[in-house]
């Protein structure tokens, strides 16, 4: 069994003394956030978290010369572009609301593109680039086909250009334009995002087709999925809560409606009633162009609602509904009901997504234009 280095919740500040755990266990890798709570500890203040960084040759997060573990987010940080560029977070917020004003479906949208940028070669918004005539790009994927607000991307990223040339990435527009858009609702930033990412150079259908998660999951193969990434069991339940907002594609569902075994029958588990609705939306296995809101009556509000009724056995997607096949899924799922414990797990979980293999300092770019590699 694969060991990787972890920190105990509580530590001795004095030593930072490592642990060893099992690939299996629940426990989040070192992040920033941790580091900001060591920097209080030490007497630092929470701005000192900025001290923190990760020694590439060892893989290690620094917080001054004191190892605190693996790494996770490289050289991610509080206001990375406080100096070089402090209008940045603002431009990226002030366009995104915007958009979102006139268009309520543009916060499930970024969530997605988010989220399937991350999990293809890390967050490097590599899901931006377009294909060429020698290579077919993350974007032209069958799983990324109905992503949609690259043009939102560009608005922003060229406002960013005209400000300060070169250097914001594509990247971090992609993480905040994410947070931004769901806290439109709130009025106020719902999560941190940590930046300085850099752009990838690389962007190949075949590995999102390889690496996105498949909504035809079952449990084992979901979690492996999210445990690949660095993710744990709670990253991975509290990250499927993004499903309270935005639509799924009848092919995507349909076979529980109509060929869940291959023998012309409905999967069990689903909620009867939910199954009749579904079905009157979907009327054959081969519509893949009708789409249904996942969490009705709720799709375009980000709260809790996906943990209710995912209760009642009306998760939308065979990965939903895998996510009560476990009782350590179940136990969290009962947890999330509750908005106030959602929100804030939502936010420490994209923390943890929003830092999966970025690439900082001086690797990658910072591309000029985001559909294409300088």
């Amino acid at each position: 069994m694969d060991m990787k280095l972890q920190i105990k919740g509580v530590v001795d500040v004095s030593s930072f003394l490592l642990v060893e755990e099992s690939a299996d266990s629940e426990e989040d890798f070192p992040t920033w956030e941790m580091c900001r709570d060591v920097a209080a500890a030490t007497g630092g203040g929470e701005d000192d978290a900025e001290s923190c960084s990760c020694d590439t040759a060892t893989q290690t997060l620094v917080h001054h010369d004191q190892v605190l573990g693996v790494c996770n987010g490289g050289g991610l940080r509080k206001k990375f572009y406080k100096e070089s560029c402090p209008e940045a977070e603002d431009i990226v917020k002030s366009i995104t609301w915007k958009h979102v004003s006139t268009n309520s479906v543009l916060p499930a949208k970024f969530l997605r593109m988010h989220f399937h940028d991350c999990f293809v070669r890390g967050c490097d918004a590599s899901v931006l680039l377009d294909s060429t005539a020698n290579n077919t790009a993350e974007k032209d994927a069958t799983p990324n086909l109905s992503l949609a607000g690259f043009d939102v991307i560009d608005e922003i990223k060229s406002q960013l250009e005209k400000t300060c040339p070169g250097i914001v990435s594509c990247a971090d527009i992609v993480a905040l334009a994410a947070r931004d858009s769901v806290s439109f609702q709130f009025n106020k930033s719902m999560w941190e995002v940590l930046t300085g990412r850099r752009d990838g150079r690389i962007s190949l259908a075949s590995q999102a087709l390889n690496e996105i998660p498949s909504p035809l999951f079952n449990f084992t193969t979901l979690k492996q999925s999210f445990a690949n990434k660095g993710l744990t069991l709670h990253n991975l339940v509290v990250l499927s809560g993004g499903h309270t907002i935005g639509v799924g594609h009848c092919n995507l569902f349909s076979s529980r409606l109509y060929n869940f075994t291959g023998k012309g029958d409905q999967d069990p588990s689903l909620n009867s009633t939910y199954a009749a609705f579904l079905k009157t939306k979907c009327t054959s296995l081969a519509d893949n162009t009708t789409t249904v809101a996942m969490d009705p009556g709720s799709s375009l509000s980000f709260d809790s609602n996906y943990f209710k009724i995912l209760k009642q056995n009306q998760g939308m997607f065979q990965s939903d509904a895998a996510l009560l096949t476990n009782k350590g899924s179940r136990n969290i799922v009962d947890e999330l009901v509750e908005s106030g414990k959602f929100f804030t797990e939502f936010g420490q979980s994209m923390e943890s997504m929003g830092a999966i293999g970025v690439l900082t300092g001086t690797s990658g770019e910072i591309r000029k234009k985001c559909s294409v590699v300088n």
